[in-house]
C-alpha cells in the first residue's frame, strides 16, 4: 500500500521553502499544531467525564495522543505516512467546545438560534486552525491534513472506509458545506480514513476502564460476546480491533472483518447505554446548559453594545487581526471565543460575569 506523497502537499498560501529544512509538509503541519493553542487546551477539555476529581480519567490531550499512537502503529504495517496520520490524529478534536459533547450540543443549540447555522466540532477545528491561529492569521496547514480533520468522524462506525478523491480547497469547502448539513463525506487519502476509523478504537476500551474506575459499571457488564471477541480490558480490545484492521485492509480500504466488526458495534451500543447516557454522567449537564445559554447571551449583548471592557473584547478579539471580526457576525465571534475555552477557563469566565466579586 502506498502513502501520501508529501510533495503533492497543497496550502492556501503557498511558501518557500527553508534551505537545510529536515521536514516535509507533512512533519511541518504535525510541529505547527503541537506549538498552537488550540493544541494546548486539550489538557483541559474533558473527553467524557467532566467535573471528575479522579486523578486517572482521561481528558482530550490523552485521547489523541491515543489516537495518534494507534493509527501510527497500523500506518506503519500498511505503508502509509506516518506524518500525516499524526498531524490529523492530534488535531482532529481541536474544535470541541468545553465540557465534552454535553458542551457541544448546548453550543449548537444556541449557534442555530443566533442563526449562524449548526455547530460542528470538526468545522469548528477548521475554523480555529485556518482563521484563529496565529493572530488570525492561521496555520497555513496543507489541504490533506485539513481535510483529514474535516472529515473525522467518532461517532460513526464503519467496516469499510475508502478515501475519496479531492484535488483542490474548493473540495474541501464543498465538504465543508456537506458537514454542515450532517453529513460527513470521507477523507481524501487513506491516512484520513485510518485515522477515523482508528478514532473508535482509542476511546471505545478507554472509556469503559475510565467508568469502571468511577464506578459506573464494572466489568463483569462488558456484553459476552464482545468480550470473547474482543477481550474485556481497554489493552485487549486495542489489540484486538488493530490486529484486524491490519489483517483485513488492503490497497485502497480501511476494513473490520465482519465478525470483529459486529463486535465493535455491540461494544458500542454498551457504551452509549450504559456510559454516556447514563444519569450519574449527567449530574450537572443541566447546570452546564446554563451556563451557556446565560454565557452566550451575555457576550453576544457585549458585542452589540460595543462594550470596550468585554471580556470577548480583553481576551479574544485584542489578540486578533481587526480583519477576523469584520468578516463574522456577533454570533460567530462568541462561537470561536467560547468553543476556544477549556473548561477550567469556562468556569472562570462565567464566574466573573455572573458571581458576585469580593471586595477588600
Amino acid at each position: 500500500m502506498k502513502g501520501a506523497d508529501p510533495t503533492h502537499a497543497l496550502r492556501r498560501r503557498p511558501e518557500d521553502s527553508v534551505t537545510g529544512d529536515m521536514r516535509d509538509a507533512f512533519s511541518i503541519d504535525v510541529d505547527r499544531i503541537l506549538h498552537s493553542q488550540a493544541y494546548t487546551s486539550y489538557i483541559d477539555k474533558t473527553q467524557v467525564f467532566y467535573l471528575v476529581g479522579h486523578q486517572g480519567i482521561s481528558h482530550r490531550v490523552i485521547h489523541v495522543q491515543l489516537l495518534s499512537r494507534i493509527a501510527r502503529t497500523i500506518g506503519r504495517r500498511l505503508g502509509l505516512n506516518d506524518d500525516l496520520i499524526e498531524a490529523v490524529a492530534i488535531g482532529h478534536d481541536i474544535g470541541h467546545p468545553p465540557f465534552g459533547h454535553d458542551g457541544e450540543q448546548y453550543l449548537d443549540e444556541l449557534c442555530r438560534q443566533a442563526g449562524i447555522g449548526p455547530f460542528r466540532h470538526n468545522l469548528q477545528a477548521i475554523q480555529s486552525l485556518e482563521c484563529i491561529e496565529k493572530g488570525g492569521k492561521g496555520l497555513n496547514l496543507t489541504l490533506q491534513v485539513l481535510d483529514g480533520i474535516l472529515c473525522h468522524n467518532g461517532e460513526a462506525t464503519e467496516q469499510c472506509l475508502c478515501p475519496e478523491a479531492a484535488f483542490t480547497f474548493e473540495d474541501l469547502e464543498r465538504k465543508m458545506a456537506l458537514t454542515r448539513q450532517g453529513r460527513t463525506p470521507p477523507p481524501m487519502t487513506m491516512e484520513g480514513c485510518l485515522v477515523r476509523v482508528a478514532d473508535t478504537v482509542s476511546y471505545i476500551g478507554r472509556d469503559i476502564e475510565d467508568a469502571i474506575s468511577l464506578g459506573i459499571i464494572s466489568r463483569s457488564d462488558i456484553p459476552r460476546e464482545a468480550s470473547r471477541l474482543l477481550g474485556d480490558t481497554n489493552g485487549k480490545i486495542v489489540y484486538a480491533l488493530v490486529d484486524d484492521l491490519i489483517r483485513h485492509s488492503s490497497e485502497g480500504r480501511i476494513a473490520y472483518s465482519q465478525p470483529v466488526f459486529q463486535a465493535l458495534e455491540e461494544l458500542k451500543r454498551f457504551n452509549y447505554e450504559r456510559i454516556y447516557l447514563n444519569p450519574l454522567v449527567k449530574t450537572e449537564s443541566s447546570k452546564i446548559r446554563t451556563m451557556y445559554n446565560l454565557m452566550f447571551q451575555r457576550l453576544m449583548e457585549d458585542l452589540e453594545e460595543k462594550r470596550l471592557d468585554s471580556r470577548i473584547r480583553t481576551r479574544f478579539l485584542a489578540k486578533l487581526d481587526p480583519a477576523y471580526q469584520e468578516r463574522l457576525m456577533p454570533g460567530e465571534i462568541v462561537r470561536d471565543f467560547i468553543a476556544n475555552l477549556t473548561d477550567s477557563a469556562f468556569l472562570k469566565v462565567f464566574h466573573e460575569l455572573f458571581v458576585p466579586q469580593v471586595l477588600g
